[in-house]
């Protein structure tokens, strides 16, 4: 039988939860009489002045507390972070990239999340599918933002079919209800060829539009196609000539929304430009890069990060030769940095070294599903020179594992090389080809599967 309340995983030094000799292993059980749902509730209730807190001890004795904390945080960690179990998805998305994950792989990958709740903490879309009013109301009423949703089409029907969800049409209403409430989104269009494109895709941008300045940003991305498909949709790949009519459709409602509302509000991610050998939009047009987290204007802000970097190093540099790997989407735009940091620094060598996708397919080209089988294999008897730089994006979040479970550790010891790894803007690019970080200096900001 579940126990009652969330149990306290940990306790900061010098914290009110100190100073109340609350403890690892005790449960909160309740705040003011009220029942904790999930860590929003929690937020809730202890951003006050003062609260009454039930508790229960390890030993099972309850203690209630008065406290006064004028708005401090308590210095909590419970045992789960949501303080709640999480949401699966209850879709079968034609475009799911977890389906399309090889067998054998560790447990965590194939779990697919579709949980409001992670749209605000982690940045997480979702279908809407998965809500209840109840969900809805508590956004309102705690007033929690921006929600980011997997829209795809706004055509009810085509949406059920593509979601494979009967309430996935209908679902399309919460977003009614959001922007009534005031409350800021983000969407997102995974674009499949002969399905939402073309006129569907003009169509949903027509729709989604009638909800700015609420609804803020809506991104395009290709679907993404690994070769472990058997059995599932048969989903084709974009040529350039798709790419080339997907960003006019694009393109053409950036200027008419700017003209009316000022901003662009949607954008293509940056595989559609490279797959129409298009050169990247000025940084203007980005509107702040509020769709970073899918792919939209990443290579533009690199190139500014970079030279911006590269106006405020020092100038006493070692000479080193290094290596760098990185996907084919990358790569040529990744070249272009090296080149402008080595043109400035010629005592840095940098061998850029491209990682087909052997593992889930060669047109899965994005550096982040990039494995360590590949890394080894395309790596063994090259140039590494004295150091290899990997992209943080290849690494499981705050781990040092790839997708496949091949170590950092593993890769160095099969290379004979050290493996620095590198989070992804341009400064960081630039000091670590420039050897000024330390080991200690970095945070490791890696890949994270989730349902799109």
């Amino acid at each position: 039988m579940k126990k009652k309340g969330h149990l306290i995983k940990t306790i900061d030094i010098g914290s009110i939860a100190e100073e109340l000799e609350l403890e690892p292993g005790d449960r909160l059980i309740s705040i003011n009489g009220n029942e904790v749902e999930d860590i929003f509730d929690y937020e809730y209730y202890v951003d006050s002045e003062s609260m009454l807190m039930l508790v229960e001890k390890a030993d099972g004795e309850l203690w209630e507390l008065e406290i006064e904390n004028d708005y401090e945080d308590l210095g909590i960690t419970f045992e789960n972070g949501l303080m709640s179990d999480y949401k699966s998805c209850s879709n079968k998305c034609i475009f799911c990239f977890i389906d399309q994950m090889p067998p054998g792989m560790r447990e965590t990958l194939y779990f697919k999340d579709d949980d409001s709740r992670l749209s605000f903490l982690q940045g997480n879309y979702i279908t809407l599918t998965n809500m209840k009013d109840h969900d809805i109301e508590r956004i309102i009423k705690f007033k929690l933002a921006p929600i980011n949703i997997s829209v795809h089409t706004t055509n009810p029907k085509l949406r059920c079919e593509m979601l494979h969800n009967r309430f996935a049409g209908t679902a399309l209403k919460k977003i009614d209800t959001l922007y009534e409430a005031g409350i800021p989104m983000n969407g997102q269009i995974v674009l499949c060829k002969g399905v939402n494109d073309g006129d569907e895709l003009d169509h949903t941008i027509r729709d989604l539009s009638g909800y700015l300045p609420h609804m803020s940003s809506v991104s395009v991305v290709p679907v993404g196609l690994s070769k472990y498909r058997d059995g599932l949709y048969p989903m084709q790949a974009f040529t350039k000539e798709d790419a080339i009519a997907t960003l006019a459709i694009v393109e053409g409602w950036q200027k008419r929304l700017y003209a009316e509302h000022g901003v662009h509000f949607i954008h293509a991610s940056d595989e559609f430009y490279i797959l129409a050998e298009r050169e990247l939009p000025e940084e203007e047009r980005y509107d702040g890069y509020p769709q970073l987290e899918n792919g939209v204007g990443m290579l533009r802000l690199l190139d500014t990060e970079v030279t911006e970097a590269l106006a405020h190093t020092e100038s006493d540099i070692e000479e080193e030769t290094i290596a760098i790997a990185t996907g084919k989407l990358a790569f040529p735009y990744l070249q272009r940095q090296i080149d402008k940091i080595t043109a400035q620094y010629p005592q840095k060598h940098v061998h850029l070294h491209l990682i087909r996708n052997e593992f889930f397919g060669e047109s899965i080209t994005v550096a982040g599903l990039i494995t360590g089988q590949d890394i080894l294999k395309q790596l063994s008897g090259q140039k590494l020179g004295s150091r290899l730089l990997l992209p943080a994006c290849m690494f499981r979040s705050g781990e040092e594992v790839f997708l496949d479970d091949v170590t950092r550790t593993e890769v160095q010891n099969a290379l004979q090389v050290p493996v620095d790894i590198v989070k992804s803007s341009g400064q960081d690019l630039v000091r670590a080809i420039l050897h000024l970080d330390t080991e200690e200096d970095i945070v490791y900001e890696g890949y994270e599967l989730k349902e799109i």
